[in-house]
């Protein structure tokens, strides 16, 4: 008996291998799917994790490091003149910049054991210093405030990929079922740029973005049963309406937020148990208040905004991101001493506050808390008193979370244009992030259309110096 093959065309060969190439295409994106479906399933940490959670204070708008961190006693020197050459060019949303260059007005001395250097703006964060890691040598692309907020946010200028907190939350998952792992507070109601897009899940599915509380007395609206229902009918409806989404789901696999949709509704059950007592901030004492400045119309916003993320974090919550200013309230392109004033006034006390509570709770060790914005703001001025956006050198800082607190990461040039000493971009920032939490930021994958996505778009190194 032959076991020759019966004769084939070269056209129906070709036809038939490209059926089974096909196949093997199809076998391997389904492998690379089960790979990021078994990573959502059981996810670990890939070293030792010196943090555990991470509240991100987020100033939108851009706040200007050489009146906060980074004195320059140069633009003194050359106050009201044009920008040298050796400096320049700078190409601005406007175009290329040559204004004269703006002195600041501020006042500045070294605190703590460090020596760190602090403007008068800040006299309540200037206290703390010595838990505090500031870098002055950040960079970016972002010359606006939707592609800067985007990078910040997601490591591209470009909107459709995941946030920051979206890839912590796959990698990790949450700490107490009973709470959303990624929860975003807009402070007083406002929205910054790009919206719900800066805590997107991007391609990942839709599950892991954040969760948007409400700034205010009442952060979660809609949390108790509508009256006359209780917790049993409640239940009994829940599993009726999982019945039936589940069955319109099953077909429609691929459409993430359907899946998303159906947790929430088993999440927001949950919450009805144990979110009440996270966000009752009456429980807390009044020296609690007086040290977030609860206590005072100035503070009291932002104030109780860092309570709640203390709260939060303190009962498994594993990203929360604060955002003060929201809707680019830090942008000073006229009066910044008004403008930058007040927006300090409000925030500097509350985040001094969260410092010091999370400290002597025992809780800072565990929680890594970052402070800044979309970019810095240029020495020139714009308008006579205030100041353009900078993403070439500007200033974030690091506190806890195993964090080596009072150092000075960086440099910028003798007038605070550009970053040139310890350059960190925000890929290396976010890469840093995710080395605090356990996590390597190039084996952290999620296989999007069969290509291996990963948080830093395969950038960035990880400044493991800042660490103890």
């Amino acid at each position: 008996m032959s076991l020759l093959l019966p004769h084939l065309s070269r056209r129906e060969m070709l036809t038939q291998a490209g059926a089974g190439f096909g196949a093997l295409a199809l076998s391997a994106l389904l492998g690379q799917t089960a790979r990021s479906d078994e990573r959502a399933a059981s996810p670990q940490p890939h070293h030792r994790p010196r943090a555990k959670n991470v509240i991100f204070l987020f100033m939108e708008g851009g706040p200007s490091a050489i009146d906060l961190f980074d004195p320059k006693p140069k633009i003194e020197e050359l106050a009201g003149k044009p920008l040298p050459a050796s400096f320049g060019p700078v190409i601005t949303p406007m175009g290329e910049y040559d204004a004269p260059l703006l002195p600041s007005q501020r006042s500045w001395k070294q605190y703590g054991q460090s020596g760190t250097w602090v403007s008068d703006w800040l006299p309540h964060t200037a206290e703390c210093v010595d838990d505090i890691a500031v870098i002055r040598s950040c960079y970016g692309e972002g010359l606006n405030h939707s592609n800067g907020v985007c990078q910040m946010n997601t490591g591209s200028i470009l909107g459709g990929r995941p946030s920051l907190g979206a890839w912590v939350t796959y990698g990790l998952a949450t700490e107490n079922d009973n709470l959303p792992a990624f929860v975003v507070i807009n402070n007083d109601g406002g929205k910054p740029t790009n919206g719900p897009r800066n805590w997107s899940a991007g391609f990942m599915p839709a599950l892991y973005q954040g969760a948007e509380l409400q700034s205010g007395p009442v952060p979660i609206k809609n949390l108790a049963n509508p009256p006359g229902v209780s917790q049993q009918q409640q239940r009994s409806k829940l599993d009726l309406l999982h019945e039936l989404n589940q069955q319109h789901a099953g077909p429609r696999s691929q459409q993430t937020e359907l899946e998303a949709r159906i947790r929430s509704y088993e999440l927001a059950f949950r919450m009805q148990a144990e979110a009440p007592e996270a966000i009752d901030l009456e429980s807390e004492t009044a020296d609690t208040f007086a040290l977030y400045g609860l206590d005072d119309q100035a503070t009291q916003s932002f104030g109780r905004d860092c309570l709640l993320a203390r709260r939060l974090v303190e009962r498994g919550v594993r990203f929360v991101q604060l955002y003060h200013g929201a809707g680019s309230k830090w942008d000073a392109h006229n009066n910044i001493e008004k403008n930058h004033g007040g927006l300090c006034k409000a925030s500097d006390k509350p985040i001094a506050g969260l410092l010091k509570d999370l400290k002597r709770r025992g809780l800072l060790q565990d929680t890594l808390v970052i402070w800044g914005g979309e970019f810095g703001r240029t020495p020139m001025s714009e308008k006579g008193n205030g100041r353009d956006h900078n993403p070439y050198g500007f200033t974030m800082w690091m506190a806890g979370g195993g964090v080596r607190g009072g150092q000075t990461i960086g440099a910028t040039d003798e007038i605070g244009l550009h970053a040139i000493d310890n350059r960190l971009h925000i890929h290396d920032l976010h890469a840093t992030i995710l080395w605090l939490l356990g996590l390597n930021h190039m084996d952290l994958i999620y296989y999007h259309k069969g290509r291996p996505e990963r948080p830093t778009l395969n950038e960035g190194e990880p400044y493991t110096r800042i660490a103890t």
